[in-house]
């Protein structure tokens, strides 16, 4: 994951937790069920915004860590296939609330904190490096992290577009593209080649959804 890539995706999304729009309807339900815009901002945010610290803190992996692929963590994530209401989805909303809780305007400054923070840690960081995810027990490398953080950042920006009633802001192509990537080989995995290959190119034989997650 280039360094530079994340940043300009990252900063796209911070623009736009930025905007009055999103001010506007703080209060308001958004696009994804159960959670407010300011949950949803919070939660986009999130992706960003804890990074520096979680680099700052990092320790050596416990003795015995794995370290897996991209594809493995989402094989292994609790809640990939949970209901809204599991007690992991509960948590990720809360988690968001509170990203959130001091207003729009503290988010946003908090956001473009964050990227500057970033914008001198991440290119002096080996991308190979392992990276551990004490909320899982596993490891990826910074690369691998960066990727998923990078997969947040793209769906959820569009989320909160929705949620605001405003277009999506534009992103990098090879970032959109690398998440369009994941999701094409994360929903191969789930309903098979043959799913996906009908639902992009025969509308006739298409499924009924090839959803990743």
């Amino acid at each position: 994951m280039d360094a530079a890539l994340f940043l300009e995706t990252a900063t796209a999304a911070a623009t736009l937790i930025a905007s009055p729009e999103v001010a506007a309807r703080w209060d308001q339900p958004s696009a994804l069920a159960d959670m407010t815009v300011s949950g949803l901002a919070g939660h986009l945010a999130r992706q960003f915004t804890r990074v520096p610290g979680q680099l700052s803190r990092r320790e050596p992996l416990p003795e015995g860590t794995e370290v897996i692929t991209v594809l493995d963590h989402y094989a292994r994530v609790a809640w990939i296939d949970a209901p809204p209401d599991a007690e992991v989805n509960i948590a990720i909303r809360e988690d968001a609330e509170t990203e959130a809780a001091a207003g729009p305007h503290a988010l946003a400054e908090r956001a473009a904190t964050s990227i500057a923070q970033l914008t001198v840690m991440l290119p002096a960081e080996d991308p190979d490096q392992p990276y551990y995810l004490p909320w899982t027990g596993w490891a990826l490398s910074l690369d691998g992290f960066l990727t998923t953080r990078l997969l947040e950042i793209v769906i959820h920006v569009d989320d909160l577009a929705v949620s605001v009633d405003v277009p999506p802001p534009p992103l990098p192509q090879p970032a959109t593209e690398a998440v369009i990537g994941l999701l094409t080989r994360l929903s191969t995995r789930r309903h098979g080649t043959a799913a996906v290959l009908r639902a992009l190119s025969r509308t006739e034989r298409a499924p009924a959804t090839i959803a990743a997650f």
